[in-house]
């Protein structure tokens, strides 16, 4: 072989040698560098708050009996023109109080066999329901509903369908700055945990918004509502 093509060879060997050398070299710090960058930690940050509903639905429930359905729906009007009066006189008006068909429940269709026969033949069941933002102010007629009592209203209670409803409508103005404390929360957690083992916190290499939950903050105070969401952050971690 002429000296010239050996020479030739060998620088190609050379160069082939080198380019090989580096190739490993770089694939080599970039794939412990990948390592190292994907080192992360998941954190979860919470923001809870309470806040004031802003809405009070109120179903007054009562009930009436008697043998005669003329007499049973006099009664029924005249004890509901009582609770639209004293709802009146206690600073709830008219636009926000709505009146239900009464329901009627004809016993004697019940009756089977030798079943003695009842006092009352029928028996009704009247509500009328409160829908306001005011709740301070009906908060304070529920503790005086007793006064109609003594009139003679029985009223029920107890049941689903009479249960006060308070609603928070506000949600949607307060998101982003509990959405804000929360990913706050979670980013010092992380920093933490980062400080401890001797890490750098990086950027955010995924996040999750949690569901927003809304609830009494305790069955004596159902009228106060406790805001909750949980925000899910996952951080790339560097030595």
């Amino acid at each position: 072989m002429p000296q010239n093509s050996k020479t030739s060879a060998f620088i190609l060997g050379v160069f082939i040698f080198i380019g090989l050398s580096t190739l490993g070299y770089l694939l080599g710090k970039a794939a412990i560098e990948y390592k190292q960058y994907d080192r992360s930690v998941t954190v979860k940050g919470l923001s809870e708050r309470e806040y004031d509903a802003d809405i009070v639905i109120w179903p007054i429930q009562f009930t009436a009996t008697g043998n005669d359905l003329e007499t049973l729906y006099n009664s029924i009007e005249k004890n509901t023109s009582r609770i639209k009066a004293f709802l009146g006189n206690n600073g709830v008006s008219t636009e926000e109080v709505t009146f239900a068909s009464p329901a009627i429940t004809d016993k004697s269709a019940h009756q089977y066999g030798n079943n003695a026969k009842p006092e009352f033949r029928y028996t009704a069941f009247q509500t009328v329901t409160v829908y306001t933002k005011n709740i301070k102010t009906v908060r304070s007629v529920m503790s005086s509903l007793s006064e109609l009592g003594k009139q003679g209203i029985v009223f029920t209670g107890g049941n689903y369908q009479s249960q006060t409803e308070y609603i928070f409508t506000r949600l949607n103005e307060v998101k982003p700055e509990m959405i804000e404390e929360a990913t706050r929360k979670a980013r010092e957690v992380a920093g933490k945990f980062a400080s401890d083992s001797q890490s750098k916190l990086g950027k955010i290499k995924s996040a999750s918004q949690g569901q927003f939950s809304i609830s009494a903050r305790d069955k004596n105070n159902p009228h106060i509502k406790k805001v909750r969401v949980v925000s899910t952050v996952e951080y790339y971690l560097s030595d």
